[in-house]
């Protein structure tokens, strides 16, 4: 197939691209590359890929409306995977607007790229973030998602509205994807796996927020694409037994469809930081510190629906998986 995937030179988009030019498809890639984190990085997830014959790279910003416009009418792409969008739950507290141009109006120019288009099916990037204020364990995509505690949560919730409208205005089959602490080689600089382990290697102490006491469901990177892929493949329908007098959130009479992608095994950050020390072979210097503005102290995803839907549950084991970056890590950066 020819597939646009937004975000290629970013932690996911460039894994996925791989996979599917592995496969044989052939795919478009758009990504601004701009700095928000390490350029070089993003530079060299690209060269990757852009040697493979199956692969066109787009250097644009998908919050320019004209631009996107000209790419879909371009390449036409059969299938869309959206992963662009500005990360992070702490950066939103301080460039709030940066979330309303790349995951707002960036996604608006996706979803009319499809409409227009006849994109057969759009996959996008939502986030455990969605859950926010709820407490109810493991997170369900059965369960209503109306307390983002941040702006960046409040945007990808925002994102699943849009697709419904689309959805049922348009019949546009989306399928969102609710990510869970993706972490892996070639890895993002803010997320804490990568920041610990050039710290404890450095020598240098790290900040740890709620005192080590959070609990997050780290998903190992190959995991969430072969979940991306497996949802792609599978074009989201619609749900005849949906009834609006009692709404079920991940599903609709439109071809919508919401999952969780998690390991649905939580770990403490505790002893996430142990599990590196004992690969890194040094103990970590530890900022003990309260937990941060819009953290959650939690996530715990229940796949169930992935699970019947489309046959897989991540199963990587976070010592492997960590132990799989560090080596990446030592061997990219020459440590």
């Amino acid at each position: 197939m020819k597939i646009l995937v937004t975000g290629t030179a970013g932690f996911i988009g460039s894994q996925l691209a791989h996979r599917l030019l592995e496969r044989g498809d052939e795919v478009i890639g758009v990504d601004n590359v701009n700095d928000y984190y390490d350029v070089n990085l993003k530079e060299a997830r690209l060269s990757r890929l852009t040697g493979h014959a199956g692969f066109t790279e787009v250097r644009e910003d998908v919050a320019d409306r004209t631009v996107m416009t000209d790419i879909f009418a371009k390449h036409r792409p059969e299938r869309v995977v959206h992963l662009a969008a500005q990360a992070g739950v702490r950066y939103s507290l301080e460039n709030p607007n940066a979330y309303v141009d790349a995951n707002l109006v960036g996604f608006m120019n996706i979803l009319e790229g499809c409409r227009h288009n006849d994109v057969k099916h759009l996959v996008y990037a939502s986030s455990s973030s969605v859950y926010g204020a709820n407490e109810a364990m493991p997170f369900s995509v059965h369960d209503n998602v109306d307390h983002p505690l941040s702006l960046y949560a409040a945007s990808k919730k925002a994102n699943e509205l849009m697709a419904h409208t689309y959805s049922h205005l348009y019949g546009l089959p989306t399928t969102g994807l609710r990510f869970f602490t993706v972490y892996g080689p070639w890895g993002r600089p803010d997320m804490a796996l990568f920041i610990f382990t050039k710290k404890i290697l450095a020598g240098e102490p790290i900040d740890v927020f709620n005192h080590g006491n959070h609990k997050r469901d780290f998903t190992y990177i190959d995991d969430i694409v072969e979940g991306v892929v497996r949802t792609l493949d599978q074009v989201a329908q619609p749900n005849g037994d949906w009834s609006g007098a009692a709404p079920d959130p991940s599903t609709s009479k439109a071809p919508y469809r919401i999952y969780n992608i998690g390991s649905n095994n939580p770990v403490e950050l505790s002893r996430f930081i142990e599990i590196i020390e004992q690969r890194v072979g040094k103990k970590a210097q530890k900022n003990l510190l309260p937990m941060q503005p819009g953290d959650v102290p939690a996530t715990y995803a229940n796949v169930d629906d992935l699970i019947s839907d489309v046959g897989y549950k991540p199963a990587t084991g976070v010592e492997e998986g960590i132990a799989n970056f560090v080596d990446w890590y030592r061997d990219f950066y020459q440590v």
